[in-house]
């Protein structure tokens, strides 16, 4: 008897119960098995890898190919088969139930296909093909193909180059680090904490010394632990040693933005104190960095001290890479790797910051006899590099809005680099980069949020370095995506990675590389939401540095226009107290210029929050107004200037974001408040001098007004605004009115 005809009468012998158990669950209940007295070998059946069907002709055919394959599965559960009995061919004749049973079995085939055809389909790459015909591939290389895509990235064949894991260091880098024991990253990274030391960095008590720098100025210094020093002179921290691979090129920090035909300038005194600053591993905010003056030396700096940081760390990966090699019986521990290999995150605020970045690191690192090898360097330039649109129209706008929106100004960016043996790779996928840069925004995206299916955050598990730069830029797009990226640091990964366990320091697996990491800071202006990243988010072993410039003279002596300014304060609880400034102005400050005698005014309004809650007030009060905010449409920024400028609208609501992407002369300004003092200083002075445009040669302007409101919480900004000076008299005074005039009667 065939197997096909015996397996029927098998079926047939089955109860309505059992029928009923075989078809849901494809086998029958354990209950019914017969067991042999002896065991037997198990029978493997292997079956093809789910060959696409092609449609069948007639209903005949299906039922025939359904019926096959019911037959394997049935001759698999049916025990005390004959192993040695020869196979015949199946019939044609077929039981209904077996067909509804496999056409059950194909469908859920069919949607397990279709879901993993849906997965894929976003990453799919052109070695797809041999990952299905190899299916000894992991399925974390798969996983990694698909996040490539899915971040605009793509699979480099020239990978395996830049892999840490296989590499072994070159000819002249045997020696390097033969005394690195005296280097100050190993000295960093070997700290060895305990757990009461944990627990009071995360307590926040810090000892405060403050020290003064020839260019840094004054340095605040807060350490969290007693054991380590705190900072002195600038003898005291010295230029860090340097890697052999940068040793040529260090000392032309200057040179991306030397001008044409002019000589090289050496390294400034500036970078000097940075640099040693930076060697030290301690945070660091310095809040001078002008986009006109200190950015460029400032961001050369950093790249230094980055790609110094890298190439360390990857120099002492090879050389214990080749110790494991040559002695596979060492029982020595090489822990010298985090759990990820992203080592640095840079955020800059526009595409153009990132390509400054990226052209700095090329400098640092090409020989001088040959081109360093770049990979992907033509698509890098088509993406980040300067097009016709991105050229600001031919209006005249200060020098300060030029050095900032130069260039590709798109936000929305990240990017992955890899470094190896004087060659660096582009767009490398995330969990193969030394380096990733991005904008806030960028990361955002990735990051996701609570709830969400795809976000990812385990390549930020392992940062050691944190370079913010242009936080004051930043502060102006969004400050939630800067926030929500540092919430989403140095988190215990969800995944291994493909990490080797052995290789990993013992502070990664502990959880602590919170506090070796270590985080540089640079804005224009100090302010206290920047100040707030280190103290908030920032839990550094060696403590933090914050540079505090207090200017003597303040921009309103750059206010050109004949104008007496009244500083008003007001009280206030804390420096989130909307209210309290809120009922101030609508109590104290707006009914006086409720008149028509004193239509033409301008207010100017630093929060987009406090925008929206005047904006729908003076709407509840029927107050004729204007409004301009950076949400405007073009059309609606025009429309509000021509009424506002004839007169036909007496009250001009004006946000400080569209200022600062802007800069466009509000024209008919006669009254001026300053709801809030600017963030930037010299916007203080910008909009002041507004009050020349659109005024006839010979007017009189004694009867312009200037009103700003503060708070004892504004004291950085009123003293950017007025001089430090001034500022000490205002505080130690009984009187909360103070005025100043400008223009041709300087009096005070």
């Amino acid at each position: 008897m065939g197997k096909k005809r015996r397996g029927k009468q098998e079926i047939n012998s089955l109860t309505k119960k059992q029928k009923k158990h075989l078809k849901e669950f494809g086998e029958q209940h354990p209950f019914y098995d017969n067991v042999p007295d002896r065991p037997e070998n198990t029978q493997i059946l292997r079956l093809p890898d789910s060959p696409q069907r092609p449609e069948p002709d007639s209903e005949e055919d299906g039922d025939e190919e359904q019926q096959s394959a019911y037959q394997k599965l049935l001759s698999t559960m049916i025990q005390g088969a004959d192993d040695n009995s020869e196979d015949e061919e199946s019939d044609d004749e077929d039981d209904e139930e077996e067909v509804e049973i496999g056409e059950s079995e194909e469908e859920e085939e069919e949607e397990e296909e279709e879901e993993g055809d849906l997965e894929e389909e976003e990453g799919k790459t052109p070695d797809d093909s041999q990952n299905k015909e190899h299916p000894e591939k992991t399925k974390g290389d798969i996983k990694e193909n698909k996040e490539v895509e899915m971040e605009g990235e793509f699979t480099d064949k020239n990978e395996a180059a830049f892999s840490l894991e296989t590499n072994l260091p070159v000819e002249g880098e045997e020696n390097i680090g033969e005394k690195e024991e005296e280097d100050m990253l190993v000295k960093h990274h070997e700290i060895e904490l305990s757990e009461e030391e944990v627990a009071q960095i995360a307590q926040g008590s810090k000892i405060k010394t403050q020290v003064k720098w020839p260019k840094l100025g004054t340095l605040q210094c807060v350490r969290p632990l007693e054991r380590f020093r705190a900072l002195g002179q600038p003898s005291s921290a010295p230029l860090p040693t340097i890697h052999k691979n940068l040793e040529a090129n260090w000392r032309l920090l200057n040179q991306p933005f030397a001008p044409e035909g002019g000589a090289v300038k050496d390294i400034t005194d500036l970078q000097n104190e940075l640099l040693g600053l930076m060697g030290t591993y301690r945070d660091v905010h310095f809040a001078n960095s002008s986009p006109l003056k200190e950015a460029k030396e400032v961001r050369s700096a950093y790249c230094l001290h980055v790609l110094n940081h890298v190439l360390k760390a990857n120099t002492r990966v090879l050389k214990n890479n080749a110790k494991l090699k040559e002695t596979k019986d060492v029982h020595e521990e090489f822990r010298d790797q985090g759990i990820t290999r992203p080592k640095a995150l840079i955020l800059v605020p526009t595409r153009d910051g990132a390509l400054r970045v990226v052209q700095t690191f090329i400098t640092l690192l090409e020989p001088k006899d040959k081109k360093m090898d770049v990979s992907n360097k033509k698509r890098f330039k088509e993406e980040y590099g300067e097009k016709p649109d991105d050229r600001p129209p031919n209006l005249f706008r200060p020098d300060d809005y030029n050095a900032v929106f130069s260039g590709n100004v798109d936000d929305h960016f990240r990017i992955g680099l890899s470094i190896m043996k004087r060659s660096m790779r582009l767009y490398s996928p995330f969990y193969s980069s030394d380096i990733i840069i991005a904008s806030p925004l960028g990361l955002r995206t990735i990051l996701g949020t609570d709830g969400e299916k795809k976000r990812d955050f385990d390549f930020l598990s392992s940062i050691e370095l944190l370079i913010v730069d242009q936080a004051d830029v930043l502060l102006m797009q969004n400050w939630e995506h800067l926030l929500h990226a540092l919430k989403h640091m140095n988190l215990q990964p969800l995944d291994s990675h493909g990490v080797n366990f052995s290789r990993v320091r013992m502070w990664n697996l502990n959880n602590w590389a919170a506090n070796y990491r270590q985080t540089l800071v640079f804005s224009s202006i100090q302010e206290p939401q920047i100040t707030n990243i280190l103290t908030k988010y920032c839990h550094n072993y060696r403590g933090q540095v914050c540079s505090k410039t207090i200017p003597k003279v303040g921009s309103i002596c750059q206010v050109l226009v004949q104008l007496p300014h009244v500083f008003q304060m007001f009280h206030s609880d804390s420096f989130k107290d909307h209210d309290a400034r809120f009922q101030y102005f609508v109590d104290k400050i707006l009914p006086q210029y409720r008149d028509s005698v004193m239509s033409h005014t301008f207010i100017y309004v630093p929060s987009y929050f406090d925008f929206v809650r005047l904006r729908n007030y003076m709407k509840k009060e029927d107050i004729s107004f204007a409004s301009i905010s950076e949400y405007s449409q073009k059309s609606e920024v025009t429309r509000a200037r021509y009424y506002f400028q004839k007169g036909q609208k007496s009250f001009m609501l004006f946000s400080e974001r569209f200022h600062f992407y802007k800069r466009y002369t509000i024209k008919g300004i006669h009254n001026l408040i300053f709801y809030g003092l600017p963030t930037y200083p010299h916007f203080y002075s910008e909009v002041c001098n507004m009050l020349q445009a659109g005024v006839r040669e010979g007017s009189d302007f004694a009867s312009f007004t200037c009103t700003a409101l503060y708070s004892k919480y504004d004291m950085h900004r009123l003293a950017a605004i007025t001089g430090a000076d001034r500022t000490a008299q205002m505080l130690q005074s009984n009187k909360t009115v103070h005025l100043f005039i400008t223009g041709e009667e300087k009096k005070t």
